[in-house]
């Protein structure tokens, strides 16, 4: 942390004293530690305060900057932790080579904060009788992440390898790590494409990164991506996201190879916190006929989909339904009315397909005691469901952190998969046509995350790895949000308003020249 350099620059001299004057001058041979069967001195505690080689561990600079690998007070738990840090810049590695291991799948976890800005921070399996693996740490100052990485191990062999390339005053920390036996991975690596139909009507067009003309969906998939999903709004005054144009991209998605996600609305237009707008429809229906209008909107959505060959995967009843939906008889402050239409959308997904997977949504995803309140009523009231999806732009609903602390703790109170339903982040602040955008200023933006392709691509990276880390597999997968939603003409945010423009197009992973961005590549990882 920023709070330990000033104490790190007065001991300096005693460490150099202590690990020889020409430490920092000259290049130092690799310290091999003795190899063993099971990972050692996992917290740092067996040398103290100033170490630059660990019990247990080796450490390795190329340059001769092995001090820049040292132990400190201010662990996780315990009494200390491993830093990398220096006052210029530096290349280090930390490592612990295991042998003795019966082959197999082995996942390391590990608690970590970097202040960022590094060429490279990670965590790493190698030499392992298969390709390496890699984590990168998130940007987390103060707070301590988990993340984790696997590896299948082939030869009895693997090294545990904590790898800094940074530039002056970069620092990160690592605490408690574990090396088991495991697999890690996520299922769902997503992309909502609701507005792709519209786009293309009204003129998009895409490319690859190297800007030759491609199918958006094909391309996505390309990059890693094995999950579409779609809204469904009711009767939109633009005619679009109605069953008919997801039928038709259900069609692309699935000629593709991947999974389907629809979420349901219910409603003509936008469904969120703030905005739970029956549609116009059903404005007049008593609580039991919104009951059956659920049911049967949900059933004729569904069972066309199944007609057509491609059956949904997976179905979200609702879309960020803090507040319960189709206001007032859905709302939060009568739970009984609110869970029989979770109860009527659940059953009619069911009849269809029953093995169709039910999400429940809700937005702030790092909001833990919202999700224990929400979650807790859904429970006792016998709602039934599979997965907890959260929506969590960064910009908006906390720290990593957070996240993490939320999706671990659901996860295991409720004893369901969780995934990011939904997450986005800009690769740039001004906007492509005349609209504002929703994130167009650097005071917006996450701490450590520039508005750039690089930024972007980290975001990304780093809300996988959360998803990723939450115990015993319950981390289901992350879903970008509408990622092909480019600036058209005709194709903006307001559907009663067809002059209206997009404040998003800052945020989708095809640039102002319809380029594929690098960020849709963190799809193939894991």
């Amino acid at each position: 942390m920023r709070t330990t350099r000033g104490r790190f620059r007065l001991r300096s001299a005693a460490l150099a004293a202590t690990l020889g004057a020409g430490l920092l001058l000259a290049p130092l041979p690799a310290q091999q530690a003795v190899a063993a069967s099971t990972l050692t001195n996992t917290g740092f505690e067996a040398d103290g305060t100033g170490t630059a080689t660990p019990s247990g561990w080796s450490t390795y600079s190329a340059a001769g900057q092995n001090a820049a690998s040292f132990t400190e007070a201010g662990g996780r738990s315990g009494g200390h932790r491993l830093s990398h840090w220096s006052s210029s810049a530096y290349k280090v590695e930390t490592y612990q080579y295991l042998s003795g291991l019966a082959d197999g799948t082995y996942t390391l976890s590990a608690w970590v904060r970097s202040g960022g800005g590094q060429n490279a921070a990670y965590l790493a399996l190698r030499n392992c009788g298969s390709a390496e693996q890699r984590t990168d740490l998130p940007v987390t100052s103060s707070s301590w992440i988990r993340v984790v990485t696997s590896v299948k191990v082939v030869g009895g062999g693997c090294t545990v390898s904590i790898n800094s390339d940074a530039n002056a005053g970069n620092w990160l920390n690592v605490d408690d790590l574990a090396f088991t036996a495991g697999s890690t991975g996520l299922g769902v690596k997503g992309v909502d494409l609701s507005a792709l139909k519209k786009n293309e009507d009204f003129g998009a067009a895409y490319k690859n990164a190297s800007g030759g003309a491609g199918d958006p969906v094909a391309l996505l998939k390309g990059a890693g991506a094995n999950y579409g999903r779609l809204k469904v709004w009711v009767n939109p005054a633009d005619g679009y996201n109605t069953k008919a144009q997801v039928l038709a991209t259900a069609k692309r998605i699935k000629a593709q190879g991947m999974k389907l996600l629809v979420d349901f609305h219910y409603s003509d237009i936008w469904a969120d916190p703030g905005a739970q707008t029956k549609p116009a429809a059903w404005a007049g229906h008593s609580y039991a006929q919104l009951k059956t209008d659920v049911y049967n909107h949900t059933y004729d959505v569904l069972n066309a989909l199944k007609a057509q060959g491609t059956t949904a995967d997976m179905v979200q009843i609702g879309n960020e339904i803090n507040t319960g939906m189709l206001w007032p008889e859905g709302s939060t402050s009568n739970w009984t009315q609110l869970a029989g239409l979770l109860k009527s959308g659940v059953s009619a997904a069911k009849a269809v397909s029953s093995s169709t997977q039910i999400a429940l949504h809700l937005a702030n995803g790092g909001d833990n005691a919202l999700y224990r309140t929400w979650f807790d009523n859904a429970t006792a009231q016998g709602v039934s469901y599979d997965v907890i999806a959260l929506s969590f732009y960064g910009y908006w609903h906390g720290a990593l952190s957070s996240l993490q602390a939320n999706l671990d703790d659901v996860s295991a109170r409720y004893g369901k998969k969780v995934m990011v339903a939904e997450t986005a982040y800009p690769f740039r602040l001004d906007s492509k046509d005349a609209h504002e955008n929703i994130i167009d200023l650097p005071s917006e933006l996450v701490s450590g995350y520039q508005a750039s392709p690089a930024g972007q691509s980290a975001w990304l990276r780093d809300v996988m790895n959360v998803v990723e880390a939450v115990p015993n597999g319950r981390g289901l997968g992350v879903v970008y949000w509408e990622p092909a939603w480019t600036a058209v003409t005709g194709n903006g945010w307001d559907p009663t308003d067809p002059s209206s423009g997009n404040a998003w197009e800052n945020q989708a992973l095809f640039d102002y020249d319809s380029r594929l961005l690098p960020a849709a590549n963190w799809f193939a990882h894991r």
